[in-house]
Formats: structure tokens, C-alpha cells, sequence
């Protein structure tokens, strides 16, 4: 089994880069998706939440508010630092949990872990191969105002996170998401037959 650690910055469509490995035969495990789900109302992390936190971030139906959190959190390096130290550990363990069942039920399988903090996350995230996924700061601002968010939170969620000028340094791989899905597209294929080296290499799907 080959473990890559999938990672970029806001707004370069990691998420996009997941979907392609995926439609080619790889498993993907988000950690966004994880994140969410390990915050569910109730749950360890949770209570650590609203209990750092305060009671203000939690919905009438007990969900957390996530831009309440968000904030809080990317206004403050020290709570934004908290929130990681509640929420990654559990992402960790529910992570391993799922990559133990699909070693066992594939060996050869290439799983595609989409971090957002790899580089940053003092976790012993342990994967083969690093891809890093790139678009220059014009096109990550646009998309993430695309989104609905102000050009000051979009700066504030870029600057929270190690530049991919640093990221790029770790990498093993670099796609360029600057340009068409297609040119996207020929990039994960490339990636993702060198990584099989021809197994499972086929031709994309539809």
C-alpha cells in the first residue's frame, strides 16, 4: 500500500485534486470531512470545545458554529493552536482506524490522505510520498471570495498557514491548479501512474 499525504493551502483545490485521485481508483481520506465529524455534538472533542471555547459557538441544535469558531480562531494564533490540539488527535485515531481497514481489505491500494496541515500538524502522520498542490495568491483570494468570503478573512486564512512556497519544499510532487480542470486532470494521471508505476493505470474514466 502507498500513503500520500495530500496538502496545499486554502484555495488551491485540494478538494478537486482528491476528487480526480478518486474517480482514478485511490482512496481518499479528508481530514476536513474527519474533522467534522469528530465534533459531532457531545463527543470528546466537542466538549473540549465549548468548554475552552464557551457556550456562544454552539447552535440551537448543538452543532458548533463554525464561523463563530472560525472568528475566533484565525484572528488568534494561540487559539487557533487550542482548537488543533482538541480536534487533531481524534482526526488521528479515526484516520489510522480507516487506513488499518482498507490495508487489510487492499494491500495494493494507494491511499491519498488530503491534510490541510500536514506540514504544520505536530502529529506522527507517517505517508509515503508528499504532493502539494499549488495556485498563485490572485487565484486562491478569487476562489475563496467566490465562496462568500471578504478579501480580510480570505488574507487571514492564507496567512494562518505555512506558505507554499515552504510547503513546496517537502514535496515529492507539485500540481499546478492555476488552469483548467483538464490541465489538472493530466497532472493527477500523471502522478498517479507513476505512483501504481502502471498498475492499475487505466484510462480516465467516461
Amino acid at each position: 500500500m502507498i500513503v500520500v499525504g495530500l496538502t496545499g493551502s486554502v484555495g488551491t483545490g485540494k478538494s478537486t485534486v482528491a476528487r480526480f485521485f478518486r474517480e482514478l481508483g485511490a482512496y481518499v481520506i479528508d481530514w476536513d470531512e474527519l474533522a467534522r465529524e469528530v465534533v459531532r455534538p457531545n463527543s470528546e472533542a466537542w466538549r473540549q470545545i465549548v468548554e475552552h471555547f464557551g457556550a456562544d459557538i454552539v447552535n440551537q441544535d448543538s452543532t458548533l458554529n463554525r464561523q463563530k469558531l472560525a472568528d475566533i480562531v484565525f484572528r488568534n494564533k494561540e487559539e487557533l493552536a487550542k482548537l488543533n490540539e482538541i480536534v487533531h488527535p481524534q482526526v488521528f485515531i479515526e484516520d489510522e482506524r480507516i487506513t488499518n481497514q482498507i490495508r487489510n481489505n487492499d494491500p495494493d491500494a494507494l491511499v491519498v490522505k488530503d491534510i490541510p496541515l500536514l506540514l504544520e500538524a505536530n502529529l506522527p502522520i507517517v505517508v509515503d510520498k508528499i504532493i502539494v498542490v499549488y495556485a498563485s495568491r490572485g487565484v486562491q483570494l478569487k476562489r475563496l471570495e467566490e465562496k462568500g468570503m471578504s478579501r480580510e478573512d480570505a488574507e487571514r486564512r492564507i496567512r494562518s498557514q505555512l506558505s507554499l512556497e515552504e510547503k513546496m519544499k517537502f514535496a515529492d510532487f507539485v500540481i499546478n491548479n492555476d488552469g483548467s480542470l483538464e490541465e489538472t486532470r493530466k497532472q493527477v494521471k500523471e502522478i498517479y501512474c507513476a505512483l501504481m508505476a502502471g498498475k492499475r493505470c487505466v484510462e480516465w474514466p467516461g
